[in-house]
């Protein structure tokens, strides 16, 4: 029997059963499960089987990580010269050289560890962090009610959804009222949806009205919003910092080569030196002239600077996003939430009325009458809040039946009794169902449409409203003909720090590009607003089409590189925009807060999740933040190219000491034959590792401007001041060997 039941969960987790449209109670009989919901016993063995309820997360080995910080170009060498230690160093009678040999595996497991060590732990508080962030859910188990994480969700558990929720797993809805459901983070869908019981809701949609139970049908990557997210490329790409990490390790090592080649030559050939006086030169070079402790010093850097992110409200998941955010020129940022507050407001000043007689105050007071006073949505909330008292709205009358929204009929409407026993209606939607409703004439819907025009330009959106006596005083009446009373703007406002910090990025060279599924004329005022601009295009734009005569001309990718910004976009927008920007060699960094931003946040150099983010685009970003808006982002910029400083600063160290080093160590070795004790090179590298470590807090200034890698000039800057003190060091060998300068009298 428990064969056959585990064999049944196989399928179902398979999906070779189709639970998404079966009638409820089949549901039940294939899940195996009632209404009473599971044991603790059976969830357990069930998890097992479905795994958690939460994306995929690649396990990395602890000793791979250990391990993968001795394979490294600059490792290779260091190898290389541990080998030579104890095989080409066994000559001219003498023992292999196994004292170097032991400094030198030190050294690198010396290295290897800080760099494990500091890059656990800051993995360890970025993860400590997320999972702060982890959704809870009601479930029920053992016949009890109890609030749990909702990994622990399988098939066949009870839950219970209520207003705000954002729903955990597919589910089937059982019996009650309908709910309102958002899924517009999946979708796209601007409006709620109404789902009515024994209907399917998806996982990570919230709850926007309403109260009920459901049963889950799917979990994990087995959901609606796990396929899309499994959807996302999970491919590591190659970043800036390891392409340039390889490229001055290359110098090093072929610098060291050179030194080695020369020496080779000269000592051998020309000099006859001894054989194991030779091996001893060239460890000199090889052990003295490799910065080992690059890539730990960089690892370092970066993971403090990742706990300075996170105090400020910035989670990286990814360190090396530290250095490509100071090289961030371009930031593509979503409008609603992050550069608004995502808080309707309704500009009373600007309120149209229609009906003689009537003020705007009585248009506002039967707007909040056809308004929700509990579990209201966001309209419903700022129209309410509007008011003087939001108990007017219901002050003096008895509601008799409220109709609630629905994307049909897209309007709300209450019946109520005033206090001299008189029944009406008021109702408040969209403008095109209440003229329908009203009945209006050509006349009154050209004056309606021109000032949602006048409205739109000015962004802000329309609501109207509309009234109607009931004669016959009952709840079922048609009653008479509907009037419209008025038209309300409703207006998103900017966040108060949205301008300001839009103004310093600019100052820092960060362009920010608006990117809104919003209107365009919307858009371009609260470009308007913030000061960033109005140059703004619809995203039919990005196809080659609706394009106005003045960018008629420009090729998709100029026009998106000078754009303000782009409305009405989808994700697919987003992810096109990215990729051009990237491919006119821009740093882009993105932000993004539902499953449909994961491609594009993925595909940034720089992906963002914001504030309240789904899994799936904190799973697919570089950065999480933790506070709303874009005044982390700009802080976090700062940090990061605080800490490019200190990077720079010690690549152009490293390059000069191997410069030094070689030329150095090289020409007193074949000008006066002198042969150097590759340990006391060693101890030199090793103390050298240490205190350079030191760089990693130090005092710098953050560029102006984005930062990049400029390779030329930290070489020729290394060259320079590595020929120095190579020259130096000559000198001073000269000065103490062949001259009585350092003597003392007797």
């Amino acid at each position: 029997m428990g064969s056959t039941k585990a064999i049944s969960l196989e399928e179902i987790k398979n999906e070779a059963v189709d639970l998404e449209r079966i009638p409820v109670e089949e549901v039940f009989e294939q899940l195996k499960c009632t209404r009473e919901g599971l044991s603790s016993e059976e969830g357990e063995s069930r998890l097992r089987i479905f795994g958690p309820n939460k994306l995929e997360e690649k396990k990395e080995s602890k000793l791979l990580k250990f391990l993968g910080f001795m394979w490294n170009p600059l490792s290779w060498v260091m190898e290389a010269a541990a080998l030579m230690a104890i095989v080409l160093a066994n000559g001219d009678g003498r023992p292999p050289d196994w004292q170097d040999f032991v400094g030198i595996v030190a050294l690198l497991f010396i290295n290897s560890t800080i760099s494990f060590i500091e890059e656990n732990n800051a993995g360890n508080a970025a993860a400590a962090l997320m999972a702060g962030l982890a959704p809870k859910t009601k479930l029920l188990r053992d016949g009890r009610w109890t609030e749990q994480d909702a990994a622990i969700l399988v098939p066949g558990d009870i839950i219970s959804i209520k207003l705000g929720d954002i729903i955990p797993a597919d589910a089937r809805l059982l019996e009650g009222d309908p709910l309102k459901v958002d899924q517009s983070a999946l979708t796209g869908e601007s409006l709620p949806v109404t789902k009515n019981p024994s209907d399917e809701v998806f996982s990570g949609s919230t709850c926007k009205q309403g109260e009920i139970e459901a049963v889950v049908i799917a979990t994990g990557v087995h959901t609606f919003f796990g396929k899309a997210a499994h959807l996302v490329d999970s491919t590591n790409q190659v970043g800036h910092f390891q392409k340039v990490l390889t490229a001055i390790g290359n110098f090093c090592i072929c610098s060291i080569f050179v030194g080695i080649i020369i020496e080779v030559i000269v000592m051998y050939p020309i000099q006859h030196r001894k054989y194991r006086d030779g091996i001893d030169n060239l460890l000199v070079l090889l052990i003295g002239g490799i910065p080992i402790a690059m890539p730990t010093v960089l690892s370092v850097t970066m993971a403090i600077g990742s706990h300075r992110l996170s105090q400020q409200g910035a989670i990286t998941k990814r360190m090396t996003a530290i250095e490509e955010m100071a090289g961030m020129d371009v930031l593509c940022s979503d409008k609603t939430g992050t550069l608004t507050l995502n808080k309707l407001s309704v500009d009373k000043s600007l309120i149209e009325v229609f009906v003689k007689g009537v003020d705007r105050e009585h248009v506002m007071l039967l707007a909040a009458r056809a308004s929700r006073v509990e579990n209201q949505d966001a309209i419903d909330a700022a129209i309410v809040g509007m008011l003087a008292d939001p108990k007017e709205a219901r002050a003096g009358i008895r509601e008799v039946h409220f109709f609630p929204f629905n994307p049909v009929d897209k309007r709300t409407a209450l019946t109520f009794i005033d206090s001299n026993g008189n029944w009406h209606r008021a109702s408040k939607g969209a403008p095109e169902q209440i003229l329908l409703l009203c009945n209006a004439k050509e006349d009154v819907k050209k004056k309606v449409h021109a000032v949602i025009e006048k409205f739109a330009e000015r962004g802000l959106r329309s609501l109207a409203v509309a009234r109607q006596e009931v004669p016959e005083k009952t709840k079922e009446s048609p009653g008479g003909p509907w009037q419209l009373v008025g038209l309300l703007p409703l207006f998103d406002p900017p966040r108060h720090d949205s301008a300001e910090t839009i103004r310093r990025a600019l100052n820092l060279g960060v362009n920010v590009k608006m990117i809104t599924g919003d209107q365009l004329a919307i858009a371009k005022e609260t470009g308007r607003r913030l000061g960033m601009g109005t140059n703004m295009y619809p995203s039919s734009s990005l196809l080659g089409q609706d394009k106005d005569e003045s960018i008629a001309g420009l090729p998709v990718d100029e026009l998106i590189e000078k754009a303000d910004g782009f409305a009405g976009v989808f994700p697919e927008h987003k992810y096109e925009i990215v990729k051009r920007l990237q491919e006119r060699k821009h740093i882009c960094g993105m932000t993004g807060d539902g499953v449909n931003d994961a491609p594009a946040l993925k595909k940034a150099d720089i992906g963002i999740a914001v504030a309240d983010a789904t899994d799936a685009a904190r799973g697919a970003s570089d950065i999480v933040l933790t506070e709303p808006g874009l005044s982390v982002i700009i802080s976090a910029v700062l940090t990061s190219r605080a800490i490019f400083q200190r990077m720079k600063n010690y690549t152009i160290y490293a390059v000069s000491i191997t410069i030094r080093i070689v030329f150095g160590f090289m020409l007193i070795a074949l000008i006066w034959e002198f042969d150097f004790a590759p340990f006391m090179v060693l101890i030199i590298a090793i103390l050298n590792d240490g205190t350079i470590m030191t760089i990693s807090k130090d005092r710098v200034k953050p560029s102006p401007l984005p930062d990049s890698w400029k390779l030329r000039e930290i070489f020729a800057t290394g060259v320079v001041l590595g020929g120095y003190l190579a020259l130096a060091t000559v000198l001073f060998f000269w000065v103490m060997k062949d001259t009585n300068f350092f003597s003392v009298a007797t």
